[in-house]
């Protein structure tokens, strides 16, 4: 009887699961079975993986064979397991000593040819194995560098399964044949998985991003402020007007006046990418912020997450640490759009199915953008809305009060006139002026937060605001009145005092004055509170 195990990674959401793959060989009718809850991607394996050991130079042994999947109550998926398995029935026969295999895990699919393609989900996997306490891993050669990102583990990538038996027994690697050049390389196919409806919209990087210069935009103060504080605090964001006003554009610009993403975000990210197939080619890394704008026509599994099986990342989890626009808000389904406030309070996604519980990051800065009717001439001087008043009010209580509740900053963004349009006026500041200010606010606020775990104003809960960060005496004398009329929330206080907090690090203050409140107090609900909508004119 031969016996040899290896260990592979089983991804649950974006967390991975050590599975220790176990192959027995016994005496018998010549039979290959496969148990430990995969699914039918996972059976299909069996075919492949003898194909391609025999394509290899290896030979297939003629007895009773068993491969098992531990723990076997987890649900397995995917083609990532073949190449284990493909090792542990080798190691069980004797062709690699099975004591080399016992502590690799490994990761990839197997051709019937015998390469070794590229999976999904590589990074996540390496994580899960490096936090188990594992130092090696293999993965094919095209994540290698995927891989990599994890400290303090050794990494082999390899082409084909002959190449890696020839590691395991020392044995001369073979030649592998190079790719001709200017053929497009099929073995990137396993990383971008299109068609998922998940990933609409996504941005192409920064690269794209700084192409779009926040100075292009024409007019604007109010929401070109209201960006700016957007982006410095992690405030969420609602413009509301015509349209052709510029709400797209300020939202296209938006992630490059964010910060680059420390090295823990953007494992993070990576690691969410990695899963949903939307990784850039070439670019193992995500260090910017992502930029995710689904259709209005989105359901409520493309946006917060699901799927047949183990829940797959929607786009409040592609837009992690970066932006998630909304465009025609109004458009979406209420229940869709009423699915975001668990992610917008908690950052994170839970999802239940039959086949498990998913965990899934999304702590991203939401921008809406609505016209203020259907025909979006609501608001317009000198020309007509012929909508009804109660379709107005219908198409407004589209997004319902909860949802408008946790949106710090509510924007009027009005008709862009003719002499700001011939550049009359004068031009706003560049993406790159706007991107230092921010900056260096983000740094007055993580010197101020320094060891409490949080790193932006928005995440602070208010008690620690009013009882640690007090603001200047009687600053917020006017949110408390609004409070006791009924305009704002215990809920909306805080997060004007986040907002107030917000405006005192761009103005360069050590705490909020009453004119950086009443600017928040504007930003919130819209009310003019008799203080210029912009930031210098605070200083």
């Amino acid at each position: 009887m031969g016996f040899a195990r290896t260990c592979s990674v089983a991804l649950v959401g974006v967390e991975g699961v050590v599975v220790e793959v176990q192959a027995d060989l016994e005496p018998g009718v010549a039979a290959f079975t496969l148990v430990g809850l995969p699914d039918k991607s996972l059976t299909e394996s069996k075919d492949r993986v003898r194909a391609a050991v025999v394509n290899s130079g290896g030979e297939w042994p003629q007895k009773k064979l068993t491969v098992g999947l531990s723990p076997a109550s987890v649900p397995k998926g995917g083609s990532g397991f073949d190449l284990a398995v493909a090792c542990a029935v080798l190691g069980a026969a004797e062709r690699i000593d099975p004591r080399t295999l016992a502590d690799i895990v490994m990761i990839g699919e197997l051709g019937l040819d015998g390469r070794v393609r590229p999976v999904r989900g590589v990074l996540p996997a390496v994580l899960a194995a490096a936090d188990a306490g594992y130092e090696q891993v293999v993965v094919p050669e095209c994540t290698a560098a995927e891989a990599a990102l994890v400290p303090g583990i050794s990494v082999l990538g390899v082409r084909s399964l002959g190449q890696l038996i020839a590691v395991l027994t020392d044995e001369p690697v073979p030649e592998e044949e190079p790719d001709e050049p200017g053929r497009p390389d099929s073995m990137l196919a396993g990383l971008c998985v299109p068609g998922t409806g998940v990933g609409t919209g996504l941005s192409g990087g920064l690269d794209d991003a700084l192409a779009l210069d926040l100075a292009d935009v024409v007019g604007q103060a109010s929401a070109r402020t209201a960006v700016e504080v957007a982006a410095t605090g992690g405030h969420h964001l609602f413009l509301q007007g015509p349209p052709g006003a510029g709400k797209t554009m300020l939202a296209e610009r938006l992630p490059a006046i964010l910060p680059r993403l420390s090295r823990e975000e953007s494992l993070e990210v990576t690691a969410v990418h990695s899963v949903a197939g939307m990784l850039p080619p070439g670019k193992p890394l995500v260090d910017t912020a992502p930029y995710c704008a689904p259709h209005h026509s989105a359901t409520m599994q493309s946006l917060v997450g699901g799927g047949k099986g183990i829940a797959r990342p929607g786009a409040v989890s592609l837009a992690h640490r970066g932006v998630l626009f909304l465009d025609e808000a109004p458009e979406f389904s209420s229940q869709t759009l009423d699915s975001l406030r668990q992610p917008l309070e908690s950052g994170h996604v839970v999802i239940a199915r039959s086949a498990g519980v998913v965990r899934l990051p999304a702590k991203f800065l939401m921008v809406l953008a609505a016209n203020p009717c259907p025909c979006g001439r609501h608001t317009l001087l000198g020309d007509g809305c012929e909508c009804p008043a109660s379709t107005v009010r219908r198409y407004q209580a589209r997004l319902s009060g909860p949802l408008l509740d946790r949106v710090d900053l509510k924007v009027e963004v009005e008709p862009v006139t003719r002499s700001e349009l011939a550049g009359y006026g004068t031009r706003g500041d560049s993406t790159q002026t706007v991107a230092d200010r921010v900056r260096a606010a983000r740094e007055r606020a993580a010197a101020r937060l320094a060891g409490t775990g949080w790193r932006t104003n928005s995440e602070v809960p208010g008690h620690a605001l009013r009882t640690r960060w007090p603001a200047e005496p009687g600053a917020l004398d006017a949110a408390e009145l609004d409070l006791e009329r009924g305009f704002l929330t215990a809920r909306g206080l805080d997060r004007v005092l986040r907002v107030a907090w917000t405006v005192a690090d761009l103005a360069g203050r050590d705490r909020p004055a009453a004119q950086d409140v009443a600017l928040a107090l504007q930003l919130r609900t819209g009310v003019s509170r008799g203080v210029p909508m912009a930031i210098g004119a605070l200083t």
